[in-house]
């Protein structure tokens, strides 16, 4: 068995996030993390489910035997909601996921390239309250 030149994996690693960079859903995420970041309205939204996203983190800390666990908690649910059907943080979250799932299918063909038995990272929503979404809104910062 040939040993492979660490230099020749990494260039080719390269080639292929410049691949990656150039697909239509990395295009599509730029474009939406764009107008998410210029959206003073979805911004100021997103700051304020942060601040509920906060409360529900410190009651989640003792758990139901919070006083105000489950008010929090649907609170959190509730903006959640509130964040996804907003337009353009709707969009943006459309094409997190879209590239997201680019991202684990490259990750996936890679590690089953090498054996089927390697385990490839999940896509679970990291945002433990409820349905996914939101979670990922780190646009609350105009990166």
């Amino acid at each position: 068995m040939e040993t492979l030149d660490m230099a020749t994996i990494l260039l080719e690693a390269y080639q292929l996030a410049d691949k990656i960079n150039e697909s239509p859903e990395v295009e599509e995420y730029l474009r939406t993390k764009q107008q998410l970041s210029e959206d003073q309205e979805a911004q100021k939204m997103i700051r304020e489910f942060h601040k509920v996203k906060d409360q529900f983190e410190e009651a989640q800390r003792f758990g139901i035997f919070h006083p105000n666990y489950h008010e929090a908690k649907e609170k959190a649910v509730q903006w959640q909601e509130k964040l996804r059907k907003h337009p353009t943080i709707h969009s943006y979250l459309v094409a997190e996921e879209q590239l997201d799932r680019l991202l684990h299918e490259v990750s996936r063909t890679i590690a089953h390239a090498v054996s089927e038995s390697v385990k490839v990272p999940g896509n679970d929503p990291v945002f433990p309250i409820g349905a996914k979404g939101c979670g990922g809104c780190a646009s609350h910062s105009s990166s």
